[in-house]
């Protein structure tokens, strides 16, 4: 059974907009011990993020008090047409059930995301990331019920032809996979050739999620961030690749 394309409303972004240098020299991403932890300190500043994951680390900090920085290895990504759907989920798609858009409430997203007993988006997080969607570096993908009450999203940051999801959430069933859908569906359209989804986790492999070691991974992104790709660009709806994922 096929994966039906998912109709998707992209509300425009900015470009991403200039930032200065990164004030802080990150170490190399291949010093990350076992864990994946690679050093403490810097700040949450758009430059500080950004130039981060241009080196293939991302921050993940333990409380507003403990900022840390993270490469795994091995580390999870979805390749380019490598998206699982399972029956089930795909006629849940042809149901129609959800209405699916980008960007139209990024602040929403983060805030559903973050809404659990045990998280790591603390408010600094929080904030940082809104100040990335204001400059045009990160995006949120919402899935909203028939009735229009926001059912699920998931939210990440685009540096070129790198998208890095960071976390997703849902409130009704299967709303959080139906965002995954069309993140993976809008990435093909758009461009993006390295879909990273962080740390590998059971629900990400039963989706399609491969293990990609540290070496390769970071010669992947060497070529993604490099490429010319705008995440959110006018259109008037998603234009749809002939094999969506």
């Amino acid at each position: 059974m096929g994966c039906p394309a998912i109709d998707i409303r992209v509300h425009p972004a900015p470009p991403p907009a200039p930032l200065p240098p990164c004030a802080f020299a990150f170490p190399d991403p291949r010093a990350a011990d076992g864990d994946g932890f690679l050093a403490s300190g810097g700040d949450l500043a758009p430059a500080t993020i950004i130039a981060a994951y241009r080196r293939g680390i991302f921050p993940w900090p333990q409380d507003d008090d403990e900022l840390l920085w993270w490469s795994p290895n091995p580390r999870a990504v979805i390749p380019p047409g490598g998206l699982r759907v399972s029956r089930r989920l795909a006629r849940t798609l042809r149901q129609g059930r959800f209405r699916v858009t980008i960007d139209a409430a990024f602040e929403r997203v983060i805030e559903g995301c973050a809404d659990r007993e045990e998280t790591w988006i603390t408010p600094a997080m929080r904030a940082a990331y809104v100040r990335l969607h204001a400059l045009g570096w990160a995006h949120s993908v919402e899935v909203w019920t028939a009735d229009g009450a926001l059912a699920g999203g998931l939210y990440g940051v685009a540096v070129g032809a790198l998208f890095a999801a960071e976390s997703m959430f849902h409130r009704v069933t299967d709303a959080s996979k139906v965002a995954l859908v069309a993140l993976a569906q809008h990435a093909a359209a758009v461009g993006v050739t390295l879909l990273d989804v962080q740390m590998p986790t059971e629900h990400l492999a039963s989706m399609g999620a491969r293990e990609m070691s540290r070496a390769r991974y970071l010669t992947a992104l060497a070529d993604a961030v490099r490429r010319p790709v705008a995440f959110a660009p006018r259109m008037e709806r998603e234009v749809r690749p002939s094999n969506p994922v």
